[in-house]
């Protein structure tokens, strides 16, 4: 009987030993991501493509909400950190977005300057409403502005880009994510607001999305728009052209993801440095501009170094 229960509670540790180190792997290759929403199409498709080549790797993402998931390995965000985030974190940056000014395409807003488009006095007085701005009083069709109301990277980079606060965006201020600013303006018919190429344009078609009109702007500063800065149906188009030429008016900002320099997660490092030399290949079909070449070196190369300390 001693003999029986013995090869029990032999039997009983094994499998105790083999639970713990199996909860171990399973914990060593877990990564959970967060942070801005507009880039997880793009991060999934990533994700998807990391782990048929890493089966053992599970990879998550944990949608980001008012705050940041209590606990996260990879953050993406969509605007420049302060010195002392950056101090704290590694970062690679994984692409460039734009934004672009959309208009429910039921407007009269739309159908005005869907054709006249807008230059930068316009622009301005129309989403900050700004009294020292050179006043352009042909302004007289109906529009409502939508806007985010927390802080985000669109938002910021928008206003930024103009000489602005978030704050000073003048609308309707939406709780959410982006996609949910396009939401609201296809319930009003005279909204408009600002987006990524990923949620103005169908994927797909590369066509601008159902509801939505593409505004143009004075891409050269000049004062007018043009008949070729008016060519806004086809997204492959407008991405050449904002990649190569240098542009006005249109707001462009880095996607980074980081990680905090104190995480020893491997697979997250491993996943960092797996999307530095595949993300190039993706970034153009989600709607993104390509990173300056030499900045995505210098950061893969930072990455590397941090990568190789246990």
């Amino acid at each position: 009987m001693k003999t029986i229960k013995s090869f029990l509670f032999v039997a009983g540790l094994a499998v105790s030993a083999s639970s713990n180190l199996f909860a171990q792997e399973v914990s060593q290759n877990k990564v959970v991501i967060t942070g801005v929403r507009f880039a997880y199409p793009l991060v999934d498709k990533w994700i998807k493509e990391y782990t048929a080549e890493n089966p053992k790797a599970q990879i998550t993402i944990d949608a980001r909400t008012i705050t940041d998931p209590e606990k996260y390995d990879l953050l993406i965000e969509a605007y420049d950190q302060d010195k002392a985030v950056k101090e704290t974190r590694e970062y690679i940056s994984i692409g460039r977005y734009a934004l672009l000014p959309v208009a429910n395409s039921t407007s009269a807003f739309a159908k005005e300057y869907g054709d006249k488009g807008l230059i930068e006095k316009t622009y301005k007085q129309i989403f900050f409403h700004d009294i020292y701005a050179e006043k352009d009083n042909s302004i007289t069709v109906p529009f409502t502005v939508y806007t985010r109301l927390q802080k985000a990277g669109a938002p910021l980079t928008f206003a930024k880009y103009f000489g602005y606060e978030q704050q000073q965006i003048k609308g309707k201020s939406i709780a959410g994510a982006d996609e949910h600013l396009i939401k609201a303006l296809l319930k009003d018919d005279t909204g408009i607001t600002y987006t990524v190429p990923g949620l103005a344009y169908d994927l797909t078609t590369r066509k601008p999305a159902e509801g939505l009109t593409i505004i143009p702007v004075d891409l050269d500063g000049n004062g007018r728009v043009s008949k070729e800065e008016k060519q806004t149906d086809n997204l492959d188009q407008v991405l050449e052209k904002l990649e190569t030429e240098k542009v006005k008016n249109v707001p462009v900002e880095y996607v980074h993801f980081s990680i905090a320099k104190n995480n020893s997660n491997q697979e997250a490092k491993k996943f960092l440095l797996w999307v530095a030399s595949h993300a190039d290949a993706d970034l153009h079909r989600y709607g993104y501009l390509k990173p300056e070449p030499k900045r995505l070196q210098v950061e893969k190369e930072k990455l590397e170094r941090f990568s190789a300390v246990k």
